[in-house]
């Protein structure tokens, strides 16, 4: 068997537009299917597609592990997010055409069922942007959590830290405190709440006067109190709260992830199969994760075919805790995909079609084409009162 082809196809979903990876081979009918999406990177990572695909044509793409080494090894240059997003989408193909191949689901191949369903989460709007990005009035805070509930989840995530730079305003922290207890208040001690700090706080101090304000609340974690890279300063923050931290999903591969663990800096990790290179770089991360006692809660705000491919993950995976999803990021999130995932409660339910088990819908992506990606939620909200640019 060959690889005759990789293409791309891009679907506009607002904030992100999902771009989805077909690898094809010289097998009649026998393709694989994965995602790919950066947001704000689209035509980067589309055409960093287009640059590995001659490494790889001709070469089985049933040597998962061989074709990754050359995408990552022939390259040169380290890839960075984009170039390892690229890699991540042709390599969930390939566990795709494995499975189609050998007739079994690609949780079977990744080492068979470690559970009967998946817990996962959901953000405040079910996945809205506005809502999911801009969650700040209390009284709205309040009223899409229970909304969440009452869509049968029993987990959810909220982004309410505030714009920080170095130093957090006691009325910044006053405020992140109260919103938590509000939520608790209203939802109960049965439902996990989860605090995105999207790394705003730009150091320690910051990060850990907001998780003090949250820790009465018991968040099931706090996730990038600080932005990536330092590690030493992570693991400060985690010796001097109770509260689980979680991070990573902006690490591009498996060494930023020994780092991380080697500082003993989170108890939950987050790596995101569409950057991290696939499932057969995520199934290393978990490996890694395991030995030094740390879940896994694996990033994902992005489209339909990261979530499938995130659930067969989860499926095979022991330390797997929870899995993120925004299938309502949009209103036509389930009508890109053949098979649309299956959700009971607050839990996916597995599958057992050969590969993935999906087949994209052309006609539905063809009606939401590529757009360039809204800027605006960056350079109007992202600075301090006196014009000091901070991390969105």
């Amino acid at each position: 068997m060959k690889i005759t082809d990789i293409t791309t196809t891009v679907v506009n979903a607002g904030l992100r537009n999902w771009i989805f990876v077909r690898v094809d081979t010289d097998q009649a009918g026998l393709y694989g299917l994965g995602e790919a999406t950066v947001e704000w990177k689209t035509r980067a990572v589309v055409g960093a597609v287009e640059d590995l695909k001659p490494l790889l044509l001709g070469l089985d793409p049933r040597d998962i592990e061989h074709c990754h080494y050359v995408m990552t090894k022939h390259s040169f240059w380290r890839l960075g997010v984009i170039g390892m997003s690229a890699v991540s989408g042709i390599d969930v193909a390939l566990w795709d055409i494995a499975g189609k191949d050998l007739g079994v689901p690609v949780w079977r191949l990744l080492g068979g069922r470690t559970r009967n369903s998946v817990r996962v989460y959901t953000h405040l709007g079910m996945g809205d942007m506005n809502a999911v990005y801009q969650s700040m009035a209390e009284s709205q805070v309040v009223e899409r959590a229970r909304a969440v509930v009452e869509a049968g989840y029993d987990a959810f995530k909220i982004v309410c830290i505030p714009y920080t730079h170095l130093m957090a305003s006691r009325r910044d922290i006053d405020r992140t405190g109260r919103i938590m207890g509000e939520l608790r208040a209203a939802v109960g001690d049965e439902v996990e709440i989860m605090v995105d700090f999207h790394g705003r706080p730009a150091g320690a101090a910051a990060a850990s006067a907001y998780i003090e304000a949250l820790a009465p609340h018991r968040p099931m974690f706090v996730e990038e109190p600080i932005p990536p890279g330092d590690n030493v300063a992570l693991a400060v923050i985690a010796r001097k709260t109770t509260v689980p931290i979680a991070s990573g999903e902006r690490l591009t591969d498996k060494q930023e992830f020994q780092d991380l663990f080697n500082h003993r800096a989170v108890a939950v990790a987050q790596p995101d199969l569409c950057h991290v290179g696939g499932l057969t770089e995520a199934r290393k991360v978990a490996a890694m994760a395991q030995a030094v006692g740390v879940g896994l809660a694996p990033h994902n705000p992005l489209g339909p075919l990261a979530s499938v491919a995130a659930l067969h993950f989860a499926v095979a995976t022991h330390n797997f805790l929870i899995q993120e999803e925004m299938s309502g990021a949009v209103p036509w999130f389930d009508e890109v995909l053949s098979s649309p995932l299956k959700r009971v409660g607050g839990s996916w339910q597995v599958p057992e079609a050969p590969g993935l088990g999906v087949e994209l819908n052309k006609k539905v992506a063809a009606k939401h084409p590529f757009a360039q990606e809204p800027t605006d939620v960056l350079t109007d909200h992202a600075r301090m009162p006196d014009g000091t640019i901070v991390d969105w």
